[in-house]
């Protein structure tokens, strides 16, 4: 519809314009030929049988009196072709002339001088073709016509081609369902946003397909870890009421306490990671190396712990689930340590790091990453801490992540070291790393722990 009428528009310009440049062109044509005898006129060199120029074969000469005093072979030798007789200050005049029951005439009448009995020249020609039918708008309304029908194949045709995918698309997403995320919508040729879109939708179904697997198996992880405890509990207790008089009622009742501790370990470490999934950390400004000398002076303890912090490490995240962090790096540290635990908090680029180390056993670089599955725990994990939930450093790397940082394992000379990378916030006036403290301000400092006791050590530089 848009088509037709912007069509429309431009097929009636188009028919003004013609009819006007084609009159215009017949007048001048006119004007030439009637100029050419109003000359030969006032030099007295007229023939009595004007000769004609085709197209303009009507010419005549009247007098004052508007008799004709010459004429071509087709105009009239006593009939004016016209009753005009431009005046004395405009002697240049066209019109156009329709006798009764003749084709009409353009016509040019030429004033041959301003004296009041000055005659006239008149040359004129029939009006053309173009301009006494309707051919012209036959033609453009023919022409518009077949615009519009050619743009509407090509619409049609252009839409057509554009839905058949989108079709497609459609089709292949009604088969998709919960339980089968595997299939992918068909990618059609080209760069277009459709395909873009398409791309697009298959990439978010690859990690929707991921995101339920993950569920899945953790669903089923989840079940089989809770179903031990759940089993060990049932067992004890069926055996107190199978043999009462062989079941000690107080070891009976501790099985169960421990069971039951187990189910609440774990219990509470799926709603922090349930917790981490649907919230953000709140933006709150924390001192890095404030927060681990004062977490360390608080923990509980079997072995020295030793913590280097440099001061002015400011990032922004949630207190307690980077404590809870904290305590699952130093508990396992202490588990596995065989004389001491050393904690470092230092600046690394934009970085805060934060470094626990033991001098255990260590993790094989095979074991780095799976340990930070959920309900993942190795065998000597397993034998130090039978009670453990497996859960404590997959919370931990959750926490990292939802604080825009990272927690891994990484190389040390000996025993594990658990990494904790933190985005620093830059604070105006706050401490530049290694820069040199103000006076009365503490320098970067140790702290040593051990028997309940929390000494400072001072720095190399004698603070």
């Amino acid at each position: 519809m848009f088509s037709l009428i912007i069509l429309t528009l431009l097929g009636v310009t188009l028919d003004l314009t013609i009819r006007s440049n084609v009159q215009a062109d017949a007048f001048d044509q006119a004007e030439r030929v009637a100029s050419q005898w109003s000359a030969a006129a006032r030099n007295g060199i007229v023939p009595h049988r004007m000769p004609a120029y085709p197209p303009v074969e009507l010419v005549q000469i009247v007098d004052s009196h508007m008799r004709v005093v010459d004429s071509s072979k087709q105009a009239s030798d006593t009939v004016p072709l016209s009753k005009l007789r431009p005046p004395a200050d405009d002697r240049f005049q066209r019109r156009m002339e329709c006798p009764p029951g003749e084709p009409c005439i353009l016509l040019m009448a030429i004033r041959l001088s301003p004296d009041p009995d000055a005659g006239v020249v008149y040359a004129g020609l029939p009006e053309p073709g173009i301009l006494t039918t309707n051919r012209l708008e036959y033609l453009i309304a023919g022409s518009i016509a077949a615009l519009v029908g050619l743009a509407a194949w090509i619409t049609w045709a252009l839409v057509g081609r554009t839905l058949r995918p989108v079709e497609a698309i459609r089709a292949r997403i009604s088969e998709i369902t919960v339980s089968d995320l595997s299939l992918r919508l068909p990618v059609p040729p080209g760069r277009d946003e459709i395909t873009q879109l398409t791309v697009t939708a298959n990439e978010t179904l690859a990690r929707l397909e991921s995101a339920v697997r993950q569920q899945r198996e953790f669903a089923s992880t989840t079940s089989h870890e809770l179903r031990t405890p759940l089993a060990g509990l049932r067992t004890h207790l069926e055996e107190a009421l199978t043999y009462p008089e062989e079941v000690d009622p107080q070891e009976t009742m501790r099985a169960a306490l421990t069971a039951t501790d187990r189910l609440e370990a774990i219990i509470n470490d799926l709603l922090m990671l349930a917790r981490l999934r649907v919230s953000d950390a709140p933006a709150e400004l924390i001192d890095l190396g404030e927060l681990v000398a004062s977490e360390v002076a608080v923990q509980p303890h079997r072995l020295p712990l030793v913590v280097s912090a440099a001061p002015g490490l400011v990032i922004r995240g949630s207190r307690m689930q980077l404590i809870r962090v904290l305590d699952n790096l130093l508990v396992n540290a202490q588990r596995h340590a065989e004389s001491t635990v050393e904690i470092t908090v230092e600046r690394e680029g934009d970085r805060a790091v934060v470094a626990v180390s033991d001098d255990g056993p260590g993790v094989e670089p095979a074991h780095r990453e799976r340990i930070f599955e959920r309900f993942v725990r190795l065998d000597d994990s397993r034998r130090r801490d039978p009670g453990g939930s497996g859960l404590g450093l997959a919370i931990s790397r959750d926490i990292a992540r939802a604080h825009h940082g990272t927690l891994g394992v990484e190389d040390s000379r000996r025993g594990a070291r658990f990494v904790l990378r933190l985005p620093i916030v830059e604070r105006p006036g706050a401490v530049a790393a290694g820069a040199a403290p103000a006076a009365g301000e503490l320098a970067p400092r140790k702290r040593t722990r051990d028997g309940g006791h929390v000494a400072r050590v001072a720095s190399p530089d004698g603070a």
